[in-house]
């Protein structure tokens, strides 16, 4: 997808797809209310002023299927037209209704992917990097076997939406996109990602993406029944302390504890310690390595003490061979 929409037109996408359902290859009209849009996490407050943008670039977002059997590449749009009728406008009750392109009703006649595709988590992800992210990779995990894909960056970047002049050091791309998208994806999906970053030299030249359906996804549908506002608090690893005023409300986030497994590349409390404190390492590894001595001592990974501890053990870490 080239000219991909911001975040709310891709939810709106998503939801216009959901609507149309098994007819979504057909060359009819498909309708949804005001009232289903507004049902959606974020789009609350849409009226037709709002709406009228939001289809503007869905229109000019541009479609490439490749068919390898065919040997042919096709290029085209995801909306034909989009109409909105207002005439009960006063009552608060909008009829959306649309015709999907040719090209999205081929790929959609010949791909179950946008049938399985999980719209409730879409409609729950906070940036457009993790929606696009996410149904790129929605549809690889459904092709048997396969569970990991290596991106150039360019081809990340396309993924992402990322045009030119923007985030164009890979440091910038990771930070900005790739791990927020990750980190968000892991936490409300029933995927699991791992990225690896593989260097030529000191230059990355590629990124590989590694994922598993989890065995239980309990905590992530849990997730999206909780209020949005304190969700990256507890993905980055910290709790809301809710302090009450008179009818106002605060939060402050404090950390929790040292996670228990894996790398903390996505999790920003603890790798912005890293990165202060031993520059110049891979902060997983510094992980990894804290993780064995703090535990091999007998001592707990949310003990008091233990982020002074980090921080002290990451700064005997020295300068990496």
């Amino acid at each position: 997808m080239q000219n991909p929409p911001s975040l709310r037109a891709l939810k709106l996408m998503h939801l216009m797809i959901g609507t149309a359902a098994g007819r979504m290859a057909d060359d009819v009209r498909h309708d949804v209310r005001l009232s289903d849009i507004r049902r959606i996490e974020g789009m609350a407050n849409h009226d037709r002023s709002s709406l009228v943008p939001l289809f503007q670039e869905l229109r000019a977002a541009v479609l490439t299927y490749d068919d390898p059997t065919a040997m042919r590449v096709v290029v085209g749009g995801l909306l034909d037209e989009a109409r909105i009728d207002y005439r009960h406008e006063v009552s608060g009750d909008l009829l959306v209704s649309w015709y999907f392109g040719r090209t999205f009703r081929e790929m959609a006649g010949q791909s179950d992917h946008w049938a399985i595709i999980d719209r409730q988590t879409i409609f729950h992800l906070s940036s457009k990097y993790a929606v696009l992210l996410f149904q790129h990779l929605a549809s690889l995990a459904g092709m048997g076997r396969v569970n990991s894909k290596t991106f150039s960056i360019q081809e990340l970047r396309a993924i992402l939406g990322v045009t030119g002049g923007k985030m164009e050091r890979f440091s910038n791309l990771m930070q900005r996109a790739i791990a927020p998208a990750v980190a968000e994806i892991n936490q409300i999906s029933r995927l699991h990602l791992d990225v690896t970053t593989n260097k030529v030299g000191r230059t990355v030249a590629s990124v590989t993406v590694k994922w598993r359906v989890k065995v239980d996804s309990k905590e992530a549908r849990a997730e999206l029944g909780r209020h949005s506002a304190g969700r990256k608090a507890r993905r980055d690893g910290t709790v809301e302390a809710i302090e009450v005023a008179p009818q106002i409300a605060s939060k402050a986030a404090v950390a929790a504890s040292f996670p228990e497994a894996g790398g903390i590349s996505f999790n920003d409390y603890w790798a912005a310690i890293a990165r202060e404190n031993a520059p110049g390492w891979d902060v997983d590894v510094v992980a990894d390595r804290f993780r064995q001595w703090w535990t091999g001592e007998g001592r707990k990974l949310n003990a008091k003490g233990v982020e002074a501890a980090f921080s002290g053990f990451c700064r005997r870490m020295g300068t990496p061979r």
